[in-house]
């Protein structure tokens, strides 16, 4: 269909790690075969849109980064539209619908959309449909896949609107018809988005026969005990549903072997954002004892020679290669053992249908295959629907095919979360479960997302220790799982903790030829500066600290900064500190046992810690989690959010800790204040915006 058949819309993203560049994608896809033409840009190329004269509806897909901002692509736009000289009717004529990306296990859930839909709404724009707000923590496609599939309805009803506007009302057939599956009548215009989804066509699929083939077909040597679904089996209704799977997605990238002379970039070359270092690790310390849960390692850092200025609360990024081991299992796996080492030339593909194809800026143009597989691509990352559909086409066995059919379909939805999501499946995971699947190099290109750098709280003031920067993490283990047979550790701590094992255990092996000691290794790091998790600028205002197990990283350096100043400045006024800690066991996990030499010299006021898997010495059982002993302080801590104006720092799990905090605090709130459960909930919001109640937490 011509464009000009076509409504357009203006479509923009604004992306942090690919994901709403990718919905996008989808949406831009779909409007075709929908009658719409969509004008895809990224947020930050506003040369190329112009929403003060802009007449079409707007579509806008926004993710979250940071503690609640809007992606960096985002913020020249923000920036613009939080001109506080724009008139209130600056946007009066525009129509638009918001997609909001986010994580709720974080305290501002989709900020970043909120932020640009509320001042949206604040200079007059009207939405034509109503704001989505998807949840990774649960799956982004629970809500993406429903909210395009109405967006279409809600579009053609705009169009409609905007020719009645427009005087053309009698004309509205005649707009009706030129949308190509557009409804004949006003009554189908309230056919659920479900239903009209399911009439469309795969498009590499013209014929339906894999759509609504029965896996009963198929499975015939399926034994009889199979009645549980699994990874690689499914059951009725699934397995006897015909299928409504996402449209083939356009390949892009061209991939040619050349030879193995040259040399491939430098990891500094892979970080665009901000300035990356080549940094030594010069002392490496097991916080935990060997038969303690978990595995924490403190590491320093020697940043001497570098301007790496940081403040006590600030993080930076480490960037991290894949597993050695994973990867070249994949490279066997896709049959390129042999040419590991060869360098590779990666092009847009000539005659490509994907829009705005590019060669993805994490992707060199020339490095070896074994690079682009070690330091580039995710490849422990969540295989994606439209990925899993694009393995459908390199499946040869035929139950393989379908079963990848069904975990990308809309039918199999649950089996994908229960299978893929929630058990943390990889591609290599997929690989082995389907082994007649064999992807090519290009197709992982375009599908795995970028290998992000790993971040981590500062556990160290360089005001207390000049030119070096520490750093506390748990060596993080993925165990077995029916859809994963192998036990695997995180991509950055596994690495880290390899890479340090001489410091923590040397031997004549690892101890260089001179001097006895072992041998330096280093990592490459960048900063990641917190806006606001830092120490009060005014050193007289107390403050409260809740950081349990690794949690307690950034309050190390919140003391030892704390500690400096009081050396430098002993006529300054300080206020009171306290230090809620939690760990597992006394003698296993208790991580900073010198906490006891801030008690003693002043820096730290009140140190109140908690064992939960101790047993109780007393009749009277201890408070096992943080979240009780804060309840025990409920006077202190009312008093120095409250009357002292103090502030309340929680670093550490979301989910199990931080929330369990702030249900303590607004008890707190309430009870102390003598107001119902809403007001304190209220009263803790005010202190979250005014930057007095902050959390570095993670899920």
């Amino acid at each position: 269909m011509c464009c000009d058949l076509k409504r357009r819309f203006l479509l923009l993203y604004a992306t942090q790690k690919g994901q709403a560049k990718a919905i996008a994608e989808e949406i831009w896809q779909q409007a075709g075969a929908h009658g719409f033409e969509a004008e895809m840009h990224c947020i930050s190329e506003m040369d190329k849109y112009n929403l003060e004269t802009e007449k079409d509806p707007v579509v806008i897909v926004i993710s979250t980064t940071g503690t609640g901002d809007p992606p960096d692509t985002a913020r020249k736009f923000v920036k613009k539209i939080q001109d506080t000289t724009l008139p209130p009717d600056h946007f009066a004529h525009l129509q638009y619908g918001l997609l909001g990306l986010g994580d709720s296990e974080y305290t501002f859930f989709c900020n970043g959309g909120k932020t640009v839909d509320r001042r949206l709404q604040e200079l007059g724009a009207q939405h034509f449909y109503d704001t989505g707000l998807a949840d990774d923590s649960v799956g982004l496609e629970l809500v993406v896949d429903p909210w395009i599939d109405g967006l279409w309805l809600a579009l053609r009803e705009a169009f409609l609107l905007q020719k009645e506007k427009e005087g053309m009302s009698s004309n509205a057939d005649t707009v009706s018809s030129s949308l190509s599956p557009a409804p004949h009548n006003m009554d189908e215009l309230n056919l659920s988005s479900e239903v009209r989804n399911l009439k469309l066509e795969d498009e590499g699929v013209r014929s339906s026969d894999v759509l609504s083939q029965k896996s009963g077909d198929i499975h015939l040597v399926a034994s009889a005990r199979d009645t549980e679904p699994s990874l690689v089996h499914s059951v009725p209704p699934i397995s006897q549903s015909a299928l409504n799977i996402p449209a083939l997605p356009p390949d892009y990238i061209e991939v040619e072997f050349q030879d193995t002379h040259g040399e491939n970039p430098h990891l500094s070359s892979l970080i665009s954002e901000r300035t990356a270092f080549e940094v030594p690790v010069t002392r490496a310390v097991q916080l935990t004892r060997e038969d303690a849960i978990k595995t924490a390692l403190l590491l320093e850092l020697d940043i001497a020679d570098i301007v790496f200025d940081y403040q006590p609360g600030d993080a930076f990024c480490v960037i991290c290669p894949n597993n050695v081991s994973e990867v070249e299992e994949l490279l066997q796996i896709l049959g390129l053992s042999e040419k590991g080492d060869y360098f590779v030339s990666v092009k847009v593909k000539q005659g490509t249908k994907k829009k705005g194809a590019a060669i993805p800026q994490h992707i060199p143009e020339r490095s070896t295959v074994k690079f682009i597989l070690t330091w580039c691509l995710e490849i422990r990352a969540i295989p994606k629907k439209a990925f899993l559909r694009a393995l459908v086409e390199c499946t040869s066995d035929v139950g393989e095919k379908r079963r990848l059919q069904e975990l990308c379909s809309r039918q199999g939805a649950s089996d994908y979360t229960r299978f893929i999501r929630e058990s943390n499946v990889c591609l290599l995971d997929l690989l082995h479960a389907f082994p007649s699947c064999k992807p090519s190099l290009n197709l992982l290109i375009e599908h795995l997302p970028k290998l992000q750098a790993r971040s981590y709280s500062v556990s160290s003031s360089n005001l207390y220790q000049p030119g070096r920067l520490c750093f506390v993490f748990n060596i993080v283990e993925f165990p077995t799982c029916p859809a994963r047979p192998v036990s695997r550790k995180g991509v950055c701590t596994g690495w880290l903790a390899d890479l340090v094992a001489p410091l923590l255990h040397p031997n004549k092996n690892t101890l260089d030829a001179k001097g006895g000691s072992p041998s330096t290794e280093k990592i490459s790091i960048f900063a990641r500066p917190n806006n606001t998790f830092h120490l009060p600028a005014d050193p007289s205002v107390p403050f409260m600290m809740v950081g349990p197990g690794t949690g307690i990283s950034p309050f190390i350096g919140f003391l030892q900064h704390r500690q400096k100043l009081r050396e430098e400045h002993t006529d300054w006024e300080f206020g009171e500190t306290w230090l809620f800690f939690g760990c597992r066991h006394q003698d296993r996990d208790y991580l900073f046992k010198q906490l006891r030499c801030f008690l003693e010299n002043g820096t730290l006021t009140h140190l109140k810690v908690c064992f939960s898997r101790d047993a109780s010495t007393t009749e009277v059982s201890s408070p096992k989690y943080v979240q009780e002993v804060v309840r025990l302080y409920a006077k202190e801590v009312a008093r120095v959010l409250l009357q002292e104006r103090g502030y309340f720092y929680v670093c550490g799990d979301k989910k199990h800790m931080a929330d369990g905090v702030s249900d303590a605090v607004v008890d707190i709130l309430s009870m102390e204040m003598k107001v119902d459960k809403l007001e304190a909930m209220k009263i803790l919001a005010t202190l979250r915006e005014t930057k007095r109640y902050l959390q570095d937490v993670w899920s």
